[in-house]
């Protein structure tokens, strides 16, 4: 994996957790504006939506990079749009980018043929 992908990845892992948590403080705010006078919902909206779109863009160029299958390009972008979807996706990318060090140097030391 060359060092843009892997950036890549890491940029799109980075965004993924904070984006999952924003969600589900959006709709947090969601349920208090209904039921209570509290409403943050203009704020979270906002930061939600800047890191939505942030993560868009990202997945966007990881898939781009990574040479992803269909399949695996849309596991990822289902995975934004689900409350807590961003955390299977950094967990998921960690794993992926943890896989990629190991083959690395797998080949590194020459114990595989690349």
């Amino acid at each position: 994996m060359d060092i843009k992908t892997a950036t890549a990845l890491r940029r799109l892992r980075l965004v993924s957790a904070p984006e999952a948590v924003s969600f589900l403080l959006l709709l947090v705010c969601s349920v208090l504006k209904r039921t209570t006078e509290f409403n943050a919902v203009p704020v979270m909206g906002a930061v939600h939506g800047l890191l939505f779109v942030l993560y868009v863009i990202f997945w966007a160029d990881a898939w781009n990079r990574a040479r992803w299958s269909v399949g695996t390009g849309a596991l990822y972008f289902v995975l934004s749009v689900l409350p807590t979807g961003g955390f299977f996706a950094e967990r998921r990318l960690k794993r992926e980018a943890e896989d990629a060090v190991v083959a690395s140097r797998a080949v590194a030391e020459g114990a595989v043929k690349a």
